[in-house]
């Protein structure tokens, strides 16, 4: 079984209430260990990310142990990089065992084509979040923001991730044929693909393109802040499901 999840954000909230947050998605990671074959995280699993040479955000140890344990079990996460995720140097590869991958990606599960993408920066209005985005994941820049602090570096990301989530909430991504990230995910279904998944807008929909010999489904996950949603695809069909 193929299990997709995005924009969790852990972090986000106080610490009292993002504790309760990170049980409960836990608990759905013990759900679905026993039949997971594959795990395909597209993005912001935490609101902000910043690693340090010896360092790492304290408050997510819970849920890295359990990455681990399905790592160690054999099951294959797929990371793909989300905009809050700038700050993934070594530590996943190497602790882990996960590679955290900066771009989209494309997969066959059960001989079905996928095309798996965060979603940032597919909007027709998001030139200066690339912009941005190129600044932030830039080594030199990175570097020299390792130099502050972790106690103080830490709380920047925290703050930076969100204000951000302040001008997410804002953005608008336009509707139907002018929607940008629906447009790429049906171009991208034209193009042979089966699936095409993303997250980022924090949008739960499932959408149905068809063409001339082909058809394929526009997946968005939607997000964990309000509405937990994940993905399961069986080899034949692809359910959204809210966790509760």
């Amino acid at each position: 079984m193929i299990y997709f999840v995005s924009d969790v954000h852990l972090g986000f909230f106080e610490r009292k209430i993002d504790r309760k947050k990170e049980e409960f998605f836990i608990s759905w990671l013990n759900q679905i260990k026993n039949d997971c074959t594959v795990l395909v995280l597209l993005g912001d699993i935490f609101d902000y990310w910043f690693e340090y040479k010896t360092v790492i955000p304290a408050c997510f140890y819970r849920t890295l142990a359990m990455l681990k344990d399905f790592s160690d079990s054999g099951i294959k996460i797929e990371y793909v990089m989300g905009n809050h995720d700038f700050g993934h140097n070594i530590f996943f590869k190497n602790e882990l065992k996960i590679e955290v991958i900066k771009t989209d990606i494309e997969r066959n599960y059960f001989a079905q084509k996928f095309y798996l993408s965060h979603g940032d920066g597919k909007s027709y209005n998001d030139t200066g979040y690339l912009i941005l985005r190129k600044i932030l994941r830039n080594k030199v820049c990175q570097k020299l923001f390792s130099f502050i602090h972790p106690d103080i570096g830490i709380s920047i990301a925290l703050s930076t991730s969100r204000n951000s989530r302040k001008f997410t909430q804002k953005k608008y991504y336009g509707e139907d044929e002018k929607d940008g990230m629906r447009n790429f995910a049906k171009n991208k279904i034209k193009e042979g693909f089966d699936f095409v998944v993303m997250g980022h807008r924090h949008l739960v929909e499932k959408k149905i393109f068809e063409f001339d010999e082909h058809q394929g489904e526009y997946i968005n996950l939607g997000e964990w802040l309000k509405e937990p949603h994940y993905g399961k695809f069986d080899g034949n069909t692809f359910e959204l499901i809210k966790f509760e």
